[in-house]
């Protein structure tokens, strides 16, 4: 009985064990992206006026374009209003997030985003507007 109890108690560990690399990737997986890079690392990259055409340009512009665009999602279901992101182009961002990555290197410029959605002008919307992406 001891002997089925010690193999119960190893096979278990062992099944922790082997489930962390999985929850630690799961969740590598929920927060990445280049707007979650840091500061000093990404802005050297940047180009204030280098467009769409300069690579890591684009990958911001394409992240924060996601991440508004979730946001806006959050702020219709909570206080019925957005942020328009159709007016939001590339070299608006792209200027934002260096300027804030200067003055903030140890910072993300995730943090730069979400300071722009809560200084931005906010368009209100009916209740009847909000809405569950995931509803079917």
């Amino acid at each position: 009985m001891h002997s089925y109890r010690t193999r119960l108690a190893s096979l278990a560990a062992l099944g922790c064990v082997l489930a962390l690399p999985v929850a630690a990737h799961a969740d590598a997986l929920l927060r990445t992206g280049i707007g979650l890079a840091s500061c000093a690392k990404l802005t050297p990259d940047l180009k204030v006026g280098g467009g769409l055409n300069h690579m890591p340009n684009a990958l911001l512009f394409y992240w924060a374009q996601g991440y508004m665009s979730a946001a806006n999602i959050h702020m219709l279901n909570e206080n019925t209003d957005y942020v328009d992101v159709g007016t939001v182009d590339e070299a608006t961002i792209t200027k934002l997030v260096v300027e804030f990555c200067q003055a903030n290197p140890d910072k993300r410029p995730v943090n730069a985003i979400d300071k722009f959605l809560q200084d931005a002008k906010k368009i209100e919307a009916k209740e009847s507007d909000a809405f569950d992406p995931w509803e079917h």
